[in-house]
């Protein structure tokens, strides 16, 4: 029989054949800098290389930051110096080529920045190192748990496969509802009538169909839209839809546990929310940038969207056009996690590197730039953590106050702000509301399904949920039937 370890020898003698027919391939990152000191004793030689995906805060954004002031910190220690990879493409194109890369041994990683949907997959095929003296994260353990109970205890979960821990959340991400005051208030809903922390989803159709008899309604204006396009939007949505009515697709050990009772009623409660009527049309088609071009130009008036768009808004909108509080229902988590590749000669540079990352200077950084921050300290203002004076001197803008949120850059395609002259910031008061609305939802959401067939069982969710929402005369019956017999099997991985 072959082994495992055999078959990813194998893989890697032909990756290095395909590396030294293809020079130019960004992949074989291989070289002499790479190799173990002659000696044989500490770590390889090299740069620290992370790998991750696009930064929402634009080019130089607050993760290559993050990276040069721990490059200032090790200036004199050549071995300790990082560099920051960014893969092109989208989540699922990042996916493949990190696993591509990882089980073919044709790139030198050390640190992989992994959706959280990711962990129990690359956990499972042991291209991650479970990071030492953790165990499932509770904080209850020996002392090296200790560190980790400033991290927000459900972002923290998702670094946990099989009760080990196998990375640090970095940054982190939750369904938030936005919505617009200026239209709200011009169709005669006033301040005590718009959102707040109990508004529920029927708080939210009432308050639509109050929009629909207003005589200053578009003909292209709609209650609220969010991202029903087929890809990870839709799983999104989904699972909010789904969790919101109690309905669970997997256990903590990625066993299949739902059934065509239960999946109707989690597709009867979405097909509800997209009703005709309610939602902008587009949304079907909607990823995040289209759903958030439709807010900012009014054509919805309530938003579905991540943390990072409110530091969009103040480049789109003027400061009394927006605000934001919790998703009514039930709320996914999203976000990054850092882990140590299983074969990086550099794994306890590796680590370093990750606690800094991942420390409390460091999520406030992160937290100021307008991603979610994964440490509890971050949202409490603390004076003795605040984010790095170098990095949050190249993140703020000319004009910007200190402690800003958000230099996140519009999406493509977004209408320009109204008026002339610099962005305007929203003001300190309802910063700090922003910031404790994001940290309440963090501390309520919910996990997507934790499994390492994740890539299956989303294809599968999307295209059958996908379907039903786009059908004239949609059936939940006969589609909670064919749901069933195929999540059964993606979560089976067969």
């Amino acid at each position: 029989m072959t082994t495992r370890h055999q078959r990813r020898t194998a893989a890697r003698a032909v990756a290095a054949v395909t590396c030294l027919l293809a020079l130019a391939c960004a992949a074989c990152t291989g070289g002499p800098d790479d190799t173990p000191p002659p000696d044989g004793k500490g770590e390889a030689r090299g740069p620290i290389v992370v790998a991750s995906g696009l930064d929402v805060t634009g080019s130089g954004g607050v993760r290559q930051q993050l990276i040069e002031e721990w490059n200032r910190r090790h200036a004199e220690d050549k071995s300790q110096q990082a560099k920051l990879v960014e893969l092109p493409g989208g989540a699922d194109q990042q996916r493949s080529q990190l696993l591509g890369a990882l089980q073919s041994g044709s790139a030198s990683y050390d640190v992989v920045n992994l959706d959280i949907t990711w962990i129990p997959e690359f956990a499972e095929a042991g291209l991650i190192s479970p990071m030492p003296g953790t165990g499932s994260g509770s904080g209850d353990g020996d002392g090296a748990d200790a560190v980790d109970l400033d991290f927000i205890k459900r972002v923290h979960a998702t670094t946990v496969w099989k009760s080990r821990s196998y990375a640090r959340p970095f940054n982190t991400d939750v369904g938030l509802l936005y919505y617009r005051p200026d239209l709200l208030t011009a169709a005669g809903i006033q301040t005590g009538r718009q959102p707040t922390a109990a508004w529920s989803w029927d708080d939210l159709y009432a308050s639509v169909g109050t929009l629909a008899l207003s005589p200053d309604r578009t003909d292209d204006r709609a209650g609220w839209t969010t991202q029903l396009k087929q890809y990870e939007g839709l799983t999104a949505n989904a699972i909010e839809a789904f969790a919101s009515v109690g309905v669970e697709l997997a256990d903590s050990e990625g066993h299949y546990t739902s059934s065509p009772e239960e999946l109707k009623k989690g597709l009867d409660e979405l097909l509800d929310r997209a009703r005709l009527g309610r939602i902008q049309p587009a949304a079907l088609s909607s990823d995040e940038t289209a759903a958030l071009t439709d807010f900012a130009a009014g054509r919805a008036v309530f938003l579905r969207h991540w943390p990072y768009v409110y530091g969009a808004l103040k480049a789109l909108l003027p400061p009394d056009a927006y605000s934001v509080n919790r998703l009514p229902g039930v709320s996914v988590l999203g976000g990054q996690n850092l882990a140590v590749t299983a074969d990086s000669p550099r794994a306890d540079n590796a680590r370093e590197l990750i606690t800094f990352l991942t420390s409390r200077e460091s999520e406030r950084c992160l937290l100021d730039a307008g991603f979610a921050a994964t440490r509890a300290s971050a949202y409490s203002n603390d004076p003795r953590w605040p984010c790095w004076p170098r990095v949050a001197a190249a993140l703020r803008p000319a004009g910007d106050p200190p402690g800003a949120t958000g230099t996140a850059a519009a999406p493509t395609g977004t209408p320009p702000p109204s008026g002339e002259g610099a962005r305007k910031e929203q003001g300190q008061s309802a910063r700090e509301a922003y910031r404790r609305t994001l940290s309440a939802a963090l501390n309520e959401a919910v996990q997507r399904p934790r499994t390492p067939y994740y890539g299956a069982f989303t294809h599968v969710l999307q295209s059958h949920v996908h379907a039903l929402l786009a059908a004239r005369s949609p059936d939940s019956d006969t589609a909670a039937t064919a749901l069933d017999a195929d999540l059964r099997d993606a979560f089976a991985g067969r």
